[in-house]
């Protein structure tokens, strides 16, 4: 006795595994993605040439403070402080890192030192 079999249809392949692995590469992709534009800081390197005129401009920063030329002062005075002791804004800013001051502390009081202008800064040891 032979059994006739009903044919069976072919099953159709399930696009939604394939959909979830696409959104989650896209969600991946857009957080690792870098969005933004990149901050550039004007720096020279410690004796970088080219002569130096008018009072010293020392910066220090410290993890607890910032100093120039030997006295404490807010960053957001700087750029005022430095306007000061410069002929011209194109006269350059000694940035030294002492005590442990991370990169980040770094950038941000030679951001303050600029003012929002493109005054040079050198940074020591």
């Amino acid at each position: 006795m032979l059994l006739d079999e009903a044919p069976r249809r072919p099953r159709r392949i399930s696009l939604t595994p394939m959909i979830d692995v696409v959104f989650l590469l896209l969600v991946f992709f857009m957080l690792a993605a870098r969005f933004g534009v990149e901050g550039v800081l004007p720096v020279s390197p410690a004796g970088g040439g080219g002569s130096w005129s008018g009072p010293p401009r020392l910066v220090d920063v410290r993890p607890e403070g910032v100093t120039l030329n030997g006295t404490p002062i807010a960053p957001e005075a700087l750029a005022g402080a430095l306007d000061r002791l410069s002929a011209s804004p194109s006269d350059p800013v000694v940035l030294r890192g002492r005590d442990g001051a991370t990169l980040q502390r770094l950038a941000d009081v030679a951001r303050a030192a600029s003012g929002g202008g493109l005054r040079p800064v050198i940074l020591a040891e």
